[in-house]
């Protein structure tokens, strides 16, 4: 085996380590923040209180997706407990299974194991982040949209799969030019 191939071999396992522990890590928190912030078995009140990010980006999932639809005419309402409606039709709730935590795990960990500096690696981690972001909304919002008018998503397949089909083209995309950026 060639010396530069060996090497390239141990550049490859350190960064999969790297970016495998650091998803694991990302997906876990969000995970044990979920489960410590919401009143039931292992309820913390700190948690929800102090650490709770998970119900901040649902409240701007559900303000993003009012806004979209209001810039094409659609009337809005938001409901409480993580919901928004259209005034006198159907709303929608904005599950933790809604939020993508695992879509912005997996492209966040990408970014950080990569070898990039760290300006470069945060820049394209929180562009990324919010390009998935505005992915996730726009689903949010003609999923509202989609079933207020009688119709259901295209080709039968569910909402949720949308998003991931999305997130993830989208996510190798911003992988090929990541890796193509100096």
């Amino acid at each position: 085996m060639p010396a530069s191939s060996f090497l390239q071999d141990k550049k490859f396992l350190g960064f999969l380590f790297k970016f495998l522990g650091m998803f694991a890590l990302f997906y876990l928190v969000c995970k044990a923040v979920i489960g410590l912030s919401a009143p039931g078995n292992y309820y913390i009140p700190f948690v929800q209180d102090h650490l709770d990010f998970i119900s901040g980006i649902k409240n701007t999932l559900i303000l993003g997706s009012k806004f979209l639809l209001s810039l094409f005419g659609v009337s809005t309402v938001r409901v409480p407990n993580y919901a928004l409606r259209i005034p006198g039709g159907r709303g929608i709730i904005i599950s933790m299974s809604c939020v993508g935590y695992a879509v912005y795990s997996f492209w966040l960990a990408y970014c950080l194991a990569g070898h990039k500096v760290l300006k470069s690696k945060l820049l394209w981690a929180f562009g990324g982040l919010f390009l998935l972001w505005l992915i996730n909304t726009c689903r949010i919002a003609g999923y509202l949209y989609v079933i207020n008018q009688g119709q259901n998503m295209p080709l039968g397949i569910d909402h949720h799969t949308w998003f991931n089909i999305f997130a993830y083209l989208a996510i190798f995309v911003m992988i090929y030019f990541y890796e193509r950026s100096s």
